[in-house]
């Protein structure tokens, strides 16, 4: 059975995991309509591995490092396909996700997503991730998201139309990029969601983006999208959760700046106060002491959720 859908994956020195991701897409049993690999400048030997599916009908497109939201949107704009599914080179598909994807579609007709949960490779184990528990149509997308993953680029997939409209990934954003495309297709278009978990991501994978940060050069912001006159909507919540996570990830790497401009901008958020707390501390630690202050946080935050506690 052959879909409607093309696959981008995004590729950046991924030679230990490229191999790996599009396999998944291979054995896929319904049948994309094409594969893209976007080639953001590699400089290992990613690139070589990608051309030896070139008989396989995989496609590749070099460009200048230009950060993954560019590498996503210049594969969207490639792409011939009705729909894009997105998938990191460091992740995975089940079998089932594109037949899965296609079913709903037919279903749910005219949403400008759908998505399905996701599990966490951690090492060698494979953890459940929290999501919704119900399929179709997501009548709440903000109040569901303030407690459980309903998006994530390797598992949702998108109307090319809706990602024109909304004007793609930020391009230039490199925490949080994906975060802010949610909250723009939300704001327009139905999500549709399956809680079947078909994805698999890595989260000790190589080179992950908030491991190699460097300072962004960009327009976009989550402040611009909150709107002041819908104070306390679950959607500014959503916006105030989403920007407070990422301003903790930038303030743990020496950003004070933008740290306290956060703190400020998004100090009216009520239902995810615990991290505003914990930025405002975070703010006012010793820059050289702050990456182990975030790291042991992180991963007992993570131990615990592991574990269920």
């Amino acid at each position: 059975m052959n879909s409607d859908i093309s696959v981008v994956i995004p590729l950046y020195n991924k030679a230990a995991e490229i191999a790996s991701a599009i396999e998944s897409v291979l054995a896929q049993k319904s049948a994309p309509l094409e594969i893209i690999v976007i080639n953001d400048g590699s400089t290992d030997c990613s690139p070589d591995i990608v051309r030896g599916y070139a008989s396989r009908g995989v496609r590749m497109i070099s460009q200048p490092n230009g950060g993954v939201s560019a590498a996503r949107n210049n594969g969207a704009r490639a792409a011939r396909g009705r729909y894009i599914a997105f998938l990191d080179a460091d992740d995975r598909w089940r079998p089932e996700y594109l037949a899965k994807i296609t079913e709903l579609q037919k279903l749910y007709p005219d949403c400008g997503a759908y998505a399905a949960a996701f599990d966490i490779a951690s090492g060698d184990k494979i953890i459940p991730n929290k999501h919704p528990e119900c399929e179709g149509i997501v009548e709440d997308f903000f109040r569901e998201a303030m407690s459980s993953y309903i998006c994530q680029p390797s598992a949702t997939v998108i109307a090319k139309e809706a990602l024109a409209a909304v004007g793609g990934f930020p391009e230039g954003m490199k925490i949080g990029e994906d975060l802010y495309l949610w909250i723009r297709l939300a704001d327009r278009y139905r999500i549709c969601f399956t809680p079947q978990p078909l994805v698999i991501y890595s989260r000790t994978a190589s080179n992950r983006s908030v491991g190699i940060y460097t300072p962004e050069k960009t327009d976009f912001s989550f402040e611009e999208l909150y709107r002041p006159e819908e104070n306390g909507s679950m959607r500014n919540e959503y916006i105030a959760r989403c920007a407070i996570g990422k301003a903790l990830t930038l303030s743990a790497k020496g950003d004070t700046a933008f740290g306290l401009r956060t703190e400020r901008f998004f100090s009216y958020t009520k239902l995810y106060k615990r991290g505003w707390h914990k930025l405002h501390i975070l703010n006012r630690i010793p820059p050289r002491m702050r990456p182990a202050v975030h790291t042991f946080y992180n991963r007992l935050a993570w131990a615990i959720a592991r574990k269920g506690f």
